[in-house]
């Protein structure tokens, strides 16, 4: 699928990410045994781990950089590190207090921001700056946590009704988009950015594979809601076992 000579050393696993997830998965193990009867093997805890196994995959395995291919591969790894990997974090904390004016404020800001981050102009920008570019993801993912907070330890419904209508026209946005003609895919222009490649090398060569840009935008937007409601359905399924 890729020329695996030219990209040897790019698509490589992120070992202090690794170590640290691991740090943090210690410390969640550590408190549960002294703080609560909750055991390393029960739901709460397993749950727990899967997130941190999914944010892993997402941003310190070779599938962050394959999933600038296209933008429907884009979709997946933002709606899971969005969508799934918050409630399914959050489920395994074992306590709960109000977060409530914050959850709101998280909310529409990762709205307005998330569909920033996926204007071309807006894109390009920040794969020029690395350390621009992480702190953004970073920034994005407090507020997903901040923005599941109230749907998954408060049980808010309402909560969960208003974070679906504000992020649907940004779905839709996307869907619109690729029915009206679709762009070229501005993440193989960011990809370039974040490749060590020599200038007469154009990324979009070095892989086999084709796709139809309004196809593309509009499975990409599909795919961004149907995990966003997925996700939802997670919190609702674990809720009533927990």
């Amino acid at each position: 699928m890729f020329n695996s000579v030219l990209l040897e050393g790019q698509l490589e696993w992120n070992f202090l990410l690794l170590f640290i997830l691991a740090i943090v998965a210690i410390l969640y193990a550590l408190l549960l045994k002294h703080f609560t009867n909750i055991k390393i093997y029960h739901v709460r805890p397993i749950l727990f781990f899967i997130s941190l196994s999914f944010f892993f995959l997402m941003l310190g395995s070779p599938l962050s950089l394959i999933s600038h291919l296209s933008f429907s591969f884009h979709m997946i790894q933002m709606s899971i590190l969005y969508f799934i990997v918050p409630p399914l974090f959050l489920l395994g904390i074992p306590f709960k207090f109000k977060v409530k004016v914050l959850s709101y404020l998280a909310l529409i800001l990762f709205t307005i921001l998330f569909f920033l981050y996926h204007l071309p102009i807006f894109l390009q920008t920040l794969y020029q700056f690395s350390f621009l570019h992480k702190g953004y993801t970073v920034f994005l993912f407090a507020l997903a946590i901040l923005m599941w907070w109230p749907i998954v330890k408060m049980r808010d419904k309402r909560f969960a009704v208003l974070s679906g209508l504000l992020l649907t026209p940004a779905c839709l946005l996307f869907i619109i988009n690729g029915l009206m003609g679709g762009i070229a895919n501005p993440f193989l222009q960011g990809l370039t950015l974040s490749l060590c490649l020599p200038e007469n090398i154009n990324v979009a060569d070095l892989f086999d594979f084709k796709i139809n840009p309004r196809f593309d935008q509009i499975a990409g937007g599909v795919i961004m809601m149907g995990l966003h409601k997925f996700g939802l359905m997670l919190i609702s399924h674990f809720n009533h076992q927990l």
